[in-house]
């Protein structure tokens, strides 16, 4: 039996490459209720049926840093599993609002990648990620920049 392949090496990435994650999340109530305590954000948005019924959307919209750190997660098996360190980043867009019981799926676009120009046994991948609901909406991207291991030379 072969052990599953957990993230991949700078020179598996392909500029131009999309690849859809098959991780994916639903978010219920109590990740909302508890991503929100333990970050401090009481607002009634994300934690008062009341006052959110009254609001845009007339629901309890989700916070968008859990939907971030969600989407980041289910990335990791094919993006940074290998990775030395998440550099950057930068572009998070909340495209659309994500609402209790939403599921979440995410697919990811090599950008670019370059050689580190200090170390030879790593380099840098650019990524575009977009997150979607169930109803193949946008709901957030971002692009960040990812260092690497190359492959070990025997």
């Amino acid at each position: 039996m072969k052990a599953s392949n957990f993230g991949n090496y700078y020179e598996d990435f392909v500029v131009g490459d999309v690849i859809v994650h098959s991780l994916s999340k639903t978010i219920f109530e109590s990740d909302n209720n508890l991503f929100s305590l333990l970050t401090m954000n009481h607002h009634p948005l994300h934690l008062n049926l009341d006052y959110s019924s009254s609001q845009q959307h007339s629901k309890i919209l989700v916070v968008g840093t859990l939907v971030f750190s969600v989407v980041v997660g289910m990335t990791v098996p094919d993006i940074s599993g290998k990775a030395i360190a998440n550099l950057e980043y930068e572009y998070v867009k909340h495209l659309n609002p994500v609402f209790l019981n939403d599921t979440i799926y995410a697919k990811t676009e090599i950008l670019n990648k370059w050689e580190s120009k200090s170390k030879n046994d790593r380099g840098i991948i650019y990524v575009e990620t977009i997150a979607y609901n169930q109803n193949q909406v946008p709901v957030l991207s971002f692009r960040r920049k990812v260092l690497i291991p190359k492959k070990k030379v025997s």
